[in-house]
């Protein structure tokens, strides 16, 4: 389902520039503290984001289920494939704006 697709290609780029801001953050953190504030708060933006994304595919499954019986086996491989990446992906960012708050 291409929906599934444009879903998980957006997620993705959410955890990216999650990643980028909370490394900015970081980076300023003591050089300027209220320009590292706005990259932290953008960082956490980014992973609301991907949240809403998530629970979009979710929900995108789970109506799919309701009409269609299970998804293709083979896009559902893909998508648990992404999915353990994007789990592993955001707990990394979670990480990095955990060193923030520090």
């Amino acid at each position: 389902m291409k929906i599934i697709q444009k879903l998980s290609e957006l997620i993705s780029e959410e955890l990216d520039d999650a990643e980028n801001y909370v490394m900015l953050a970081n980076e300023y953190k003591a050089k300027n503290l209220p320009v590292a504030q706005l990259f932290s708060r953008l960082s956490n933006e980014e992973m609301n984001h991907m949240t809403l994304l998530h629970n979009m595919v979710e929900t995108v499954i789970q109506d799919y289920r309701k009409t269609n019986g299970d998804p293709p086996e083979m896009m559902m491989a893909v998508y648990d494939y992404l999915h353990q990446k994007q789990i592993k992906h955001a707990a990394e960012v979670k990480s990095l704006q955990a060193m923030f708050s520090e």
